[in-house]
């Protein structure tokens, strides 16, 4: 269904975050509302910090998962993961934005880039938790990995008040990054069964709509597939 872009909150938007009865998205761009210093803001960019730090071909230097395959195939997994921290441990301070959503007590919170901007707003809260996407060639056949708000890692599912879904991975707290083409290839593998997609998360994404920032200054929104209940 097609979205709406605007560059102003409506109200029937922020009162249904609010209530609990949307589900915020975010995208990469929410950087772009922080202030100071950034990490990579984009694929493109984080494609100039990966290729500035190892050779690849010039046709693939713009094309983030092409560019990290690269890395993979010929420099090694350690490398390109290693590559990825150093890209991300510059971490913005997060944006009145960030602090808004985590005071409001969202069931789940999907977080769609690498930084920990987000999870640093949760930071003064203890009743959130964090699951992140794993890559394949990393922790094969285990498709997420679960962490407290503390940062420990947890065996088993955590029903948090909040959960914070990173389906990507983060640079916080174990370096988790899906960003290359396998990584990505294995997931889409799975996904018409939704596989990879936590349990906890199918369900409480079924329950509630979306609110999606895809860029910093854009909102777009859908309905849920089932009413709250």
């Amino acid at each position: 269904m097609p979205f709406t872009n605007i560059n102003r909150l409506p109200a029937a938007v922020s009162e249904g975050l609010v209530a609990g009865t949307l589900v915020p998205y975010l995208g990469a761009g929410m950087l772009a509302l922080c202030e100071g210093p950034l990490p990579p803001a984009d694929p493109p960019a984080l494609a100039g910090v990966l290729t500035a730090k190892v050779s690849v071909p010039g046709k693939i230097r713009n094309r983030l998962t092409a560019a990290a395959q690269f890395i993979e195939n010929f420099k090694h997994r350690k490398t390109l993961v290693a590559a990825m921290t150093e890209a991300f441990a510059q971490q913005a301070a997060p944006s009145a934005l960030h602090a808004w959503l985590a005071a409001l007590d969202s069931p789940l919170i999907v977080d769609t880039w690498y930084d920990s901007t987000m999870a640093q707003a949760l930071a003064a809260r203890s009743d959130w938790a964090q699951v992140q996407g794993l890559s394949q060639s990393e922790h094969f056949g285990t498709w997420v990995g679960w962490y407290t708000a503390q940062g420990a890692s947890s065996p088993d599912e955590l029903a948090a008040r909040t959960v914070l879904y990173k389906p990507w991975g983060g640079h916080a707290p174990a370096g988790n990054y899906l960003v290359s083409d396998s990584d990505f290839v294995e997931v889409l593998t799975e996904i018409d069964i939704q596989t990879p997609i936590p349990a906890l998360v199918q369900q409480r994404r079924a329950a509630w709509a979306s609110c999606s920032w895809a860029a910093a200054s854009t909102t777009s929104c859908r309905a849920p597939s089932r009413a709250r209940s």
